[in-house]
């Protein structure tokens, strides 16, 4: 036989609250997976923006020329060492008297050499100078373009995130009224609900808040605030629906439902004087005060 019981009245087993923790081990896992995923399905979905043609073809002159004054420096320095070399062999064989005619030769070519490498480093410095404007200016606006972008992707990720957690918080808040006020034994399952979006939505503030506040600064104080505040309004909730039931509970136990003194079969209250039967609004018969339906003709 089954029938609807006062949630307060159920005798939870050690085994329905061991399934339900572990119900929010599994949720919390899964929300776990489901939290980091968010930021890949939204990258995926709002991919950056790669360069234009134009910004690709600016970007590439810049590099080609600092690549073309890379390489001219290196055989500037080259050719210094050469031509010192080959102007000290010259020297000495001047100084020592010795017949110095290749070795001016191969002085010359050495001083050739460097004269046109220098050349070709102040070429390829204009050549960069040149490139540079186009490309800086393609540069900023493609990191403009890909800050944008970035910041847009983590707004989405940031709302996906939060909406989550107030859709579990909702869910769980849901599901632990529903199954409360039938009465359900599913009831222990619904505070696995709410333990696992209480955890993901803590989750979600303390990822973000510490990159606003310092975690252990105001942040720290911040979330205490929140949890307070949700627990003051939790436990606001939980006495306006003990409100509700309590003169159902009282009648039940046949005590007065304003203030829960015993009455008995009396028509008054020996507590507070006040009256505990009344006539039914269907049959006129007597009925207690605060029943949810009447004896005589089962109206309620």
């Amino acid at each position: 036989m089954t029938g609807t019981v006062d949630i307060e009245q159920l005798q939870t087993t050690k085994s329905e609250k061991l399934l339900a923790l572990v119900l929010a081990v599994f949720l919390l896992i899964g929300g776990v997976w489901a939290y980091q995923e968010v930021d890949d399905w939204v990258r995926d979905a709002m991919p950056l923006r790669n360069p234009t043609v134009s910004e690709q073809q600016a970007l590439r002159t810049l590099d080609q020329a600092q690549a073309r004054r890379f390489q001219t420096e290196q055989r500037v320095r080259q050719t210094r060492s050469e031509l010192e070399l080959r102007r000290e062999a010259y020297r000495t064989a001047l100084d020592a008297g010795d017949p110095a005619g290749g070795l001016r030769a191969r002085y010359r070519a050495a001083n050739e050499a460097f004269e046109k490498a220098r050349a070709d480093r102040l070429a390829a410095g204009r050549a960069e100078a040149a490139a540079r404007p186009a490309a800086n200016a393609a540069q900023a606006r493609l990191n403009r373009d890909l800050d944008e972008r970035r910041d847009r992707q983590e707004l989405v990720i940031f709302l996906l995130r939060v909406a989550g957690a107030v859709v579990f918080v909702l869910i769980g808040y849901v599901l632990l009224t529903q199954l409360r006020d039938r009465g359900s034994r599913w009831f222990p399952l619904s505070a696995s609900v709410v333990l696992f979006a209480t955890v993901f939505a803590f989750v979600v503030a303390v990822d973000y808040l510490t990159d606003y506040f310092d975690p252990f600064d105001a942040g720290i104080l911040l979330l205490a605030m929140i949890g307070v505040i949700a627990t003051v309004v939790a436990f606001w909730l939980l006495q306006r629906y003990l409100a509700r039931r309590l003169p159902t509970r009282r009648v039940r136990r046949r005590q007065c439902p304003y203030c829960g003194f015993p009455v008995g079969d009396n028509e008054r209250c020996e507590g507070c004087g006040r009256e505990v039967k009344a006539a039914c609004a269907h049959c006129a018969a007597p009925r207690r005060v605060g029943a949810a339906f009447c004896g005589a003709c089962g109206r309620a």
